[in-house]
């Protein structure tokens, strides 16, 4: 049975949230664990990306790569059931700089 493309026509688009990483050192190995540890709680897809490269959330590895630098720009994209819940936990991470400064 092939899928009803009238149900992938629906799928929405994901939400996304505009970030900026302010810690003093970036997105090293502990504000990655945690970006990992609250995206976990999800059960939505999300991405960080930079600079047209998108990254899973749930990926310490993956996060590691992204070169978040003090300053750097990001945006985060989840989609799926709880992704408004998701963008707002994630965000609060960045505004409250990862509980680094």
């Amino acid at each position: 049975m092939s899928p009803d493309p009238e149900s992938a026509a629906e799928s929405p688009e994901p939400l996304s949230r505009d970030v900026v990483v302010q810690n003093r050192y970036g997105i090293h190995a502990r504000p990655a664990a945690l970006l990992v540890k609250t995206a976990s709680r999800f059960a939505c897809e999300i991405l960080l990306e930079k600079n047209g490269v998108k990254v899973n959330a749930k990926s310490i590895m993956g996060l590691l790569t992204l070169e978040g630098h003090h300053g750097s720009k990001l945006r985060i994209l989840a989609s799926g059931a709880d992704a408004t819940d998701a963008l707002q936990a994630l965000a609060e991470l960045f505004e409250q700089k990862f509980f680094e400064d």
